[in-house]
């Protein structure tokens, strides 16, 4: 594997005041993948097999997820967007294989995962074994669910240890009102772009059923992972990078907001996005590794720019 990283300055926006940011080790968010209200039955468990969250629970944990978003939400700009997507868009951080990558993984603690003393790449097999077992003919999809949150290597030092609420948490889209669904709302007052006309409609920038692959997410291992496999030429059917960049829209996926800039492509692949779930039995890594392998040299080139 070759690493070249440069880390990307980063500014927080807290209290109206910029400082340099710095380690946070914040309390990051459980993932999932359920449905808009309109069309689907939303399930009680998310991908991870967990009840949704009850972010107005008092507790240490609940107050710990506030701070996240409140950080997150402060932070989250238009602006900051482009510049990281500019960044990590030259994919210069390194190049590996992506199975390579799999096991680097297991270098990140993962603060929303209870199973913290599980291998990251347990987790991974565990969504990708329950996928294979209910789809068997559907091999993109036994991939897709085994990388979909590969993403999180942004937090490593390798490539540039970001600060957790630019790598993790719920997405939502910028240059646009802030939907009220969002968790949190309230913190977005303090977002620079809060104040700015030309995001403070309904559709800001954009229009009205312009498809979602033209709206500019907030920033995150969901994106990332978007990007380099749309920029290394994945053969993935685009179901798959669906499911790469949108995996964490919880605004869309559990409150059916946003939906007014989809096109038919989205509602199409969006149903793709109910069918994640995780078996908690532990998976017999080198077993199963030579079928994702044949996968990945299937989808992928042997190696991939990150």
């Amino acid at each position: 594997m070759t690493i070249l990283i440069e880390q990307p300055a980063l500014e927080l926006q807290v209290e109206g005041n910029n400082v340099h940011a710095e380690e946070t080790n914040e309390l990051v968010l459980e993932g999932g993948f359920p449905l808009p209200k309109d069309g689907y039955m939303a399930p009680e468990i998310n991908s991870f097999g967990h009840s949704f969250r009850e972010y107005d629970a008092e507790s240490e944990r609940q107050k710990g997820v506030e701070e996240f978003y409140r950080l997150q939400h402060i932070n989250q700009t238009y602006d900051f967007v482009k510049r990281m997507r500019e960044e990590y868009g030259k994919l210069d951080k390194a190049e590996m294989g992506i199975w390579e990558c799999c096991e680097l993984l297991n270098e990140l603690v993962d603060e929303s995962d209870p199973d913290l003393d599980e291998p990251q790449i347990q987790h991974l097999l565990q969504s990708a074994e329950t996928i294979r077992k209910d789809y068997p003919n559907e091999d993109w999809l036994h991939l897709t669910a085994l990388i979909h949150d590969l993403g999180k290597i942004l937090a490593l030092p390798s490539f540039g240890e970001l600060p957790q609420w630019a790598v993790v948490g719920d997405t939502f889209p910028l240059g646009c009102a802030f939907d009220e669904s969002n968790v949190h709302h309230k913190y977005f007052k303090d977002n620079p772009d809060y104040k700015c006309p030309a995001y403070s409609t309904k559709n800001g920038i954009y229009t009205e059923g312009c498809g979602l692959d033209n709206i500019v997410m907030s920033w995150g291992h969901d994106d990332y992972m978007y990007m380099v496999a749309k920029a290394n030429g994945t053969t993935l059917p685009f179901a798959g990078l669906f499911i790469f960049r949108y995996h964490f829209f919880y605004p869309l996926h559990k409150e059916g907001a946003y939906t007014h800039f989809m096109n038919e492509e989205d509602v199409e692949n969006l149903k793709w996005l109910k069918i994640f779930n995780k078996s908690k039995v532990l998976v017999d890594v080198e077993k199963v590794k030579p079928y994702y392998v044949s996968l990945i040299e299937k989808y992928f080139p042997a190696k991939v720019r990150w």
